[in-house]
C-alpha cells in the first residue's frame, strides 16, 4: 500500500478500473497515484508515452495497478480505440476523470482559429468523446461515476477567453449527460480547481509565472490549493458517499470568486493546506515563495 494519505478507505474503489486522462502530469497525476491508493486500477491516458510510463512504474512501486494508453483525445477514432482496448483488458470501465486539458494566454484579438479549435477540442470536445465513448462501450449497461475537470471561470476568463468558454461549456455538458444518462446509473459531475500550485505551472511563460505569487493576495484562504485537495474532492465524487450527487460542479478555489473588493481580506495564516501525496512536486519557480512561507 502506498503512502498516499487519503481521507478515503483504502479499498473503497477495490476491483474497480478507472480512466484518468492527462494522469501523466499535475493534477491528473495525483488523481491517479490516490485512486490507485484506494484499490483502483488506473488507465492513464495522454499524449506523452514517457510521462505516462513514469507515473504508472511510480503506481505500481507504490503497490497500486496502472496501465496506460497513448491518446489524442481529441482524435475520435483514437478514442474509441482506446476505449474497446480498456473494455477488452479489464471487463468494463467504472469510473472516469475528464482531467485532460490545456491553453495558453492569449487576449481574445490574438487567437486565431487554429488556436482556438485546439483548446476548446482539449478541453471540450475531447472530454466530451470520452465520455460518450465510455458510456456507449460500458456504463450504459452497469452504471458509473464520471468527475470532468473544468476551472475557475465564473467571472469570465480574460486572457484565456478559449479555455474560459471550453470549461463554461463542459460544465453545461455535465448536467445534460447528468440527465440523460441517470437512468443507467451513471453520475456525472464536475470539479473546478482554483489556483493550485500544481506542476503544470511550470510549462506557463515567464510574464504569467510572475503574477503566480501574488494571486493568494485575492484568495479568501490567502494560499494557493495543493493538487491533493483537487484530488480528495474528485475521489470523494466517485464514491459510494457521492451517491446522491449528479450534475454538479464541485469549487475547490479558496473562495477566490467571492473575494470582495469592499470588503477586505486581512493577512492570515489560519487555512493549512492539505497534501496527502506523498510524491508531490512543488512547481520550480514558486520554491522560493513557500520556502519563505510568503506562500501559506
Amino acid at each position: 500500500m502506498s503512502d498516499y494519505r487519503s481521507i478515503l478507505r483504502d479499498d473503497i474503489f477495490a476491483g474497480k478500473t478507472a480512466i484518468v486522462t492527462g494522469g501523466g502530469s499535475g493534477i491528473g497525476r495525483c488523481i491517479s497515484h490516490e485512486l490507485a491508493h484506494l484499490g483502483a486500477h488506473v488507465v492513464l491516458v495522454g499524449r506523452t508515452q514517457e510521462k505516462l510510463e513514469n507515473v504508472a512504474a511510480e503506481i505500481e512501486e507504490d503497490g497500486g495497478e496502472a496501465s496506460w494508453e497513448t491518446c489524442d483525445i481529441r482524435e475520435e477514432e483514437r478514442v474509441k480505440e482506446v476505449i474497446a482496448s480498456v473494455v477488452e483488458a479489464r471487463g468494463r470501465i467504472d469510473i472516469l476523470v475528464n482531467n485532460a486539458g490545456g491553453q495558453f494566454a492569449a487576449p481574445l484579438v490574438g487567437i486565431s482559429k487554429k488556436g482556438w479549435d485546439a483548446v476548446v477540442g482539449t478541453n471540450l470536445t475531447g472530454g466530451f468523446l470520452m465520455a460518450r465513448e465510455v458510456f456507449d462501450q460500458s456504463m450504459k449497461e452497469g452504471g458509473g461515476a464520471i468527475v470532468n475537470i473544468v476551472a475557475d471561470m465564473w467571472k469570465g476568463m480574460p486572457g484565456m477567453g478559449h479555455s474560459g468558454a471550453a470549461r463554461a461549456g463542459m460544465m453545461n455538458f455535465t448536467k445534460t449527460a447528468a440527465v440523460e444518462w441517470a437512468a443507467t446509473g451513471v453520475r456525472v459531475n464536475a470539479v473546478a480547481p482554483g489556483w493550485i500550485a500544481s506542476s503544470g505551472m511550470d510549462t506557463y511563460p515567464d510574464y504569467v509565472k510572475a503574477t503566480i505569487p501574488s494571486l493568494r493576495e485575492n484568495v479568501l484562504m490567502k494560499r494557493l490549493g495543493t493538487e491533493a485537495e483537487v484530488s480528495a474532492a474528485v475521489c470523494f465524487l466517485l464514491s459510494p458517499a457521492a451517491a446522491f450527487i449528479t450534475g454538479q460542479t464541485l469549487a475547490v478555489d479558496g473562495g477566490a470568486p467571492l473575494y470582495p473588493g469592499n470588503f477586505p481580506i486581512p493577512e492570515h495564516d489560519a487555512s493549512e493546506a492539505f497534501n496527502g501525496f506523498h510524491r508531490s512536486s512543488i512547481p520550480e519557480f514558486l520554491r522560493e515563495y513557500v520556502e519563505k512561507g510568503e506562500e501559506g
